[in-house]
């Protein structure tokens, strides 16, 4: 596993649902009624991984901070 990951939202396909934000409120807020990490780069945690699988848009995506690998969501 890698020891960074870098969380990006697509505000374009944001739909404010905030279940982001309720899964992982350390790292997720809403700005504007949409979507917005709180850190570009964070630590792996399986919390976020649960929040960009919760989002019914796929609009979070979580990639390795080294070589871009997606992580999630699962393709």
């Amino acid at each position: 596993m890698s020891a960074a990951w870098r969380i990006g939202v697509d505000s374009r396909r944001c739909i404010g649902t905030s279940i982001c934000a309720g899964t992982a409120p350390e790292h997720f807020r809403l700005v504007d009624g949409l979507s917005a990490p709180l850190a570009d780069v964070v630590a792996p945690a399986e919390v976020i991984l649960d929040a960009a699988d919760s989002c019914p848009v796929e609009a979070i995506t979580v990639r390795d901070a080294t070589d871009d690998r997606l992580i999630a969501p699962e393709e």
